[in-house]
């Protein structure tokens, strides 16, 4: 196991690129592909890609400043206790590595965005107490329970054919509910399974290392953990945040159904981290180190939204989608379903946007054949997921805030892509045939 990991380590350090190179070699090859296998001409795949471009910018603020909230957050005195208590519980190495992929784990089931910064921050923590261990694989732990986040409360897909004016229902006549989708036998044994076998492997991978701790670039390590109060502004900060976490709680309770999305996250981690910060200057403070992380996303985000915009408009992703589609059967379709949906999460890594292309092709489809249309869901969710392994778009936001590259956790994260997969693919398989 660790010659294999050590060989599988030193090629992806060797020859995987910057994500910033991987986002524009993407693009080039789905200009490619668009324009070798549609009938589209470089003219119109040029305006798709141009007026797609600028189409993640509400979303790639959000992640900007989940990103800078989630860290000005963590930086809080009593966060930081909380954290200290949290590393206690943590304290050999099999036990964080296990710990960490365990708590992403189950806040990405709560929260897509949540998990993928609390992953980071644990991460920074441990290391500050613990500086034998080994930073890249604790990242690397923590982003794997990310995978966890479309069986979660939050996954967009089930959640949106779940909802009455989404495109599903008039396909179908109706919505499917919950029961089919996120609390269907499948998903409840894909979360169990996954909170076993991440924790195992990312374990067995481990096991064997020297615990060198890598360089985080981070901050945090050399300022104060318990900054100073100023107590001349804190009863104004105190009381604002008050003010505006109640805001929050009426809006959210005047919604049917709850309606808790990733503004309401930010919302959320911006006033709470105030409140706990207590002060105007070192929340301010806090903040501004938090913004200074997200140039990676500013620089990529757009980037893959002229892909995705080349994607959808050109009818790429469908006929993607519709070849996997040919290939299969009543038993197959299921598990074909959740690989061309892994395939096209590479090109394509939003749940939502990802629907949108493939739930008109896989609905009829699934119907034809009198597939049930909640494992179709939940296999188009999921193979939606499990790429994210191999797919810089979401390990952005938690690799800034860890000051790490894509290279230091890449090679851990392709064992875990085939060992997930796997799983993932024998339990449509087996639930197909049931």
């Amino acid at each position: 196991m660790k010659s294999f990991i050590n060989r599988v380590d030193h090629l992806v350090l060797k020859y995987l690129p910057d994500p910033f190179v991987i986002a524009l070699l993407l693009t080039f090859f789905v200009y490619a592909m668009a324009y070798l296998t549609t009938e589209f001409s470089t003219y119109y795949l040029s305006v798709y890609w141009f007026d797609n471009f600028w189409k993640l910018l509400q979303f790639t603020l959000q992640m900007a400043l989940i990103l800078a909230t989630g860290y000005a957050l963590s930086q809080a005195p009593i966060f930081q206790k909380l954290l200290n208590f949290l590393a206690g519980f943590m304290n050999t190495y099999s036990k964080a590595i296990v710990g960490i992929t365990i708590i992403a784990g189950i806040a990405s089931l709560i929260n897509w965005g949540f998990g993928l910064v609390i992953g980071a921050i644990v991460a920074k923590k441990l290391i500050q107490i613990y500086p034998r261990y080994n930073f890249k694989r604790l990242v690397a732990s923590s982003y794997s329970g990310f995978i966890l986040w479309h069986g979660g409360i939050s996954g967009s897909i089930p959640l949106a054919v779940n909802t009455p004016d989404n495109f599903s229902v008039k396909i179908i006549g109706h919505t499917i509910e919950l029961s089919q989708t996120l609390l269907s036998p499948i998903n409840l044994a894909a979360i169990f399974g996954l909170l076993l076998i991440l924790p195992l492997t990312n374990w067995l991978i481990a096991r064997n290392d020297d615990q060198e701790s890598v360089v985080s670039n981070s901050e945090n390590s050399n300022m104060d953990p318990y900054p100073p109060i100023e107590k001349k502004d804190r009863a104004l900060t105190n009381a604002f945040s008050l003010f505006a976490l109640f805001g929050l709680f009426a809006f959210l309770m005047s919604k049917a159904p709850f309606h808790f999305n990733l503004n309401s996250i930010n919302f959320i981690f911006l006033f709470l981290g105030m409140f706990l910060h207590q002060s105007s200057r070192s929340y301010s403070k806090s903040f501004g180190q938090g913004v200074s992380k997200v140039s990676p996303i500013l620089l990529q985000y757009p980037l893959y939204a002229g892909i995705m915009g080349i994607m959808s408009e050109s009818g790429l992703a469908r006929d993607i989608s519709q070849l996997f589609i040919d290939l299969s059967g009543k038993e197959s379709f299921a598990f074909l379903s959740f690989l061309s949906a892994g395939f096209i999460n590479i090109f394509v890594p939003s749940g939502g946007g990802q629907w949108v292309v493939q739930g008109p092709i896989v609905i009829p489809a699934a119907q034809n054949l009198g597939v049930d249309l909640g494992l179709v869901t939940m296999a188009v969710a999921w193979g939606d997921a499990w790429t994210n392994l191999l797919q810089p778009f979401w390990a952005l936001p938690l690799l800034s805030i860890a000051g790490l590259s894509t290279k230091d956790i890449m090679g851990q994260l392709l064992v875990l892509l085939v060992v997930s997969g796997v799983f993932l693919s024998s339990l449509f398989i087996i639930f197909a045939l049931l």
